[in-house]
């Protein structure tokens, strides 16, 4: 079954591009991935570009309505995501507990739904 895990993190809090702890945490995501890659759990991975970039669209009354900025303003962002093929729910929350994303932020661990048509 698929799971994918949610990075929540504070844009203002952690290291930042440019700081001297923010190769160690390159270092260590792409530790994991290689891990994850080697166990064959690793679907996807990647990193959000801020949350200035995004743009959120809604649909009301077939007026489709665009805002600059994210769908709400929390105080943790989603900042990216992994996509993981695990056993169980138990496995993909061992692997989830791996993210370094969970040391400073959270990882929200939900099943994905298969909707795949058959052929």
């Amino acid at each position: 079954m698929k799971y994918l895990c949610l990075l929540h993190l504070s844009e203002s809090e952690g290291p930042a591009p440019g700081t001297p702890d923010y190769p160690e945490l390159v270092a260590a995501n792409i530790a994991l991935v290689g891990e994850m890659t080697r166990a064959g759990v690793l679907v996807d991975s990647a990193p959000l570009h801020p949350t200035r970039s995004a743009t959120t669209i809604r649909v009301r009354e077939d007026e489709t309505l665009m805002t600059d900025g994210p769908y709400a303003e929390l105080k943790e962002q989603l900042g990216g995501y992994y996509l993981l093929q695990c056993a169980d729910l138990d496995e993909a929350l061992r692997w989830a507990a791996k993210i370094p994303a969970a040391r400073s932020g959270a990882v929200e661990v939900r099943p994905v739904v298969d909707v795949r048509r058959p052929d």
